[in-house]
């Protein structure tokens, strides 16, 4: 997987547990990393470990911004733009008849909208590549539903079925889209978890464990590379087994 040499990819939600170990194994790999995050003093610690990425603060909150922080992007890795890797997400967590409207939208806002129009403009910049690939990060609660997460589940389930669309237009092009589904992995949230709570998540997991950021990230670096050319509006379930489509 060695051919992501100066290949110039952004990755979203990069300040988190799973998005910094994308960037650690993108950055290994050759590529040149744009990093964006809502935390700037996570980007520069990535920074100051990875030296030669870029980072550029974003909140993919700001719908009517997105557009002009593609564009941003496009002009810092030289007028390239290879890969995007939609990581950024957000829950908001309530049972159904407590869940306000404004939970529900802010949810599908960040996570669902935001990744169809962080999409939308960086296929215009693949567009005139003739060449380009999209990794979606979804989550396996949106194939199997969860507990309290309706807005959160249809945000995810929404981002598989929207990348199936845009594989379907845009595979001609040579454009790949594709989702990666993590099950519970280890980041500083799963640490926060209740022990007692956490046995019953790993009772459920064939693997008896929970996942890894670099099983993520190890995942994104095939999708990422030529060895992925012909998989197209697919999702790659990393999650011990504890769902198998």
């Amino acid at each position: 997987m060695n051919d992501l040499k100066g290949k110039n990819i952004i990755v979203t939600g990069a300040s988190g547990g799973i998005g910094n170990s994308i960037v650690e194994f993108l950055y290994k790999s050759g590529a040149n990393i744009l990093a964006s995050g809502t935390k700037i003093e996570k980007l520069e610690e990535l920074k100051s470990k990875f030296e030669n990425i870029k980072i550029l603060r974003f909140d993919i909150s700001h719908n009517d911004k997105v557009e002009e922080f593609i564009d941003n992007c496009f002009k810092e890795l030289g007028g390239r733009l290879d890969c995007l890797v939609n990581n950024a997400g957000m829950t908001q967590d309530n049972l159904a008849i407590r869940m306000s409207l404004d939970e529900w939208k802010k949810v599908i806002d960040i996570n669902l909208t935001s990744t169809f129009l962080l999409s939308k403009f960086s296929l215009k910049k693949m567009l005139k590549n003739k060449s380009g690939k999209i990794i979606n990060i979804t989550s396996v609660v949106g194939h199997t539903g969860n507990l309290g997460q309706s807005n959160y589940t249809a945000s995810k389930a929404g981002i598989v079925a929207m990348s199936k669309s845009l594989a379907i237009e845009y595979a001609k092009k040579n454009i790949n889209i594709n989702c990666i589904s993590p099950g519970f992995i280890k980041t500083a949230m799963t640490e926060k978890i209740d022990e007692k709570f956490k046995e019953t998540i790993i009772s459920k997991i064939p693997s008896a464990r929970l996942g890894e950021p670099k099983d993520i990230a190890n995942a994104v670096l095939f999708l990422a590379s030529n060895q992925s050319d012909y998989i197209n509006g697919e999702t790659l379930h990393i999650n011990g087994g504890m769902y198998m489509a």
